[in-house]
Formats: structure tokens, sequence, C-alpha cells
């Protein structure tokens, strides 16, 4: 056996998983960035949230992604490096004109949208985590391209939703495993 397979094997025997805290990230970049993108804080935006979509949402991400595709983890681990790309990229082109950042949106929301289909048979959360955020990059987009302001906050809503349930789902997951039992619904 070599030693890829054998460092996929002990990390699958051992229980090492990163999928809790892939979704804890992507939960708290989307919350962060949703919540920014609706200005309920006075004089924030969306620009705000690229420090934490840098280190949190793409940096963590893409590390949780690596360790979920090392186990063999096939889905979570394209998804979490894939969305890691998406929020690394994001933070690091904050001043994109509104044709690029439209674009930009757009193409992610097509990788959402292949993550969405891709997960329906995993359940009513990650469908929703991911169905969301194909439904928020659609609407953040299409408020990019038309300069349309209360189209951004739908899109922040949106985004802001989708993830409160990838960070509920993650605390599930963690709360479930720590308490030996289902202390909270996960699905």
């Amino acid at each position: 056996m070599s030693n890829e397979a054998t460092g996929a094997q002990n990390a699958r025997s051992s229980g090492a998983d990163a999928g809790s805290l892939g979704y804890l990230a992507l939960g708290l970049t989307l919350l962060a960035y949703g919540l920014l993108s609706t200005s309920i804080f006075s004089g924030t935006g969306a620009k705000d949230a690229a420090t934490l979509a840098h280190l949190v949402g793409g940096l963590t991400l893409f590390v949780a992604g690596l360790w979920q595709l090392r186990s063999g983890e096939g889905f979570t681990g394209t998804a979490f490096t894939s969305l890691g790309a998406f929020w690394a990229t994001w933070s690091a082109a904050g001043g994109a004109g509104k044709n690029a950042a439209g674009l930009f949106l757009l193409l992610w929301a097509l990788l959402a949208l292949t993550l969405t289909a891709a997960s329906w048979n995993s359940g009513l959360f990650s469908r929703a985590v991911y169905g969301l955020l194909t439904v928020s990059l659609v609407v953040s987009a299409i408020a990019a391209f038309g300069s349309s302001g209360g189209l951004a906050k739908v899109g922040g809503w949106l985004a802001a939703l989708s993830g409160l349930v990838a960070w509920y789902w993650a605390t599930a997951a963690l709360t479930n495993s720590g308490w030996g039992r289902a202390a909270l619904p996960v699905k």
C-alpha cells in the first residue's frame, strides 16, 4: 500500500473528518458576507467581509477541502476547495467593475448549482445550503450587472440564510458526536 493510501486509510479509521470545520467556515463566511451585504449595520457593505472571506472562507475552507479529499470524501473535498478558491478570489478582487463582478458571481453560481445537484440525495440541510447559495449568487450577479442595491440586499439575505443553515448543520454534527446521541436534529 502506498504512503498516500495508508494516510487516507489512517484518516478514515481515526475518524479524522474536516466536514464540520468546512461547514463552520462556510457558514460564518456566508453569514458575514450576507449580513454585511444587507447594510443592516450602518456604513458597511459586502467589501467589509473581505478579510474574513479570505482567511476563514478562503484559507480554512481550502484546507478543510484538501483534508476531505485526502480522507476520500470527494464531494465535500471538491465543495470546500472550490468554495475556498471562490472566497479567496472574491476577497482579492474587491475593486472589480460591475460587469466583471456580475460575471464572476454568475460563474460561481454554476459551481453552486453543480454542488446542489450533486448533494441532492444527501438530505435537506445539504440541499438548503447549496440551493440557497446558488440562488444568492444568481441574485447577487443580477444585482451587480444592474447596479441594484435592493437586489444586492436580497442576495445578501439569501447568503446569510445559507450560512445559518451551514452553521447549524456543523453545530449539530459536532454536538451530536460530542454527546453521542442526536441532541440536535440533522435530517
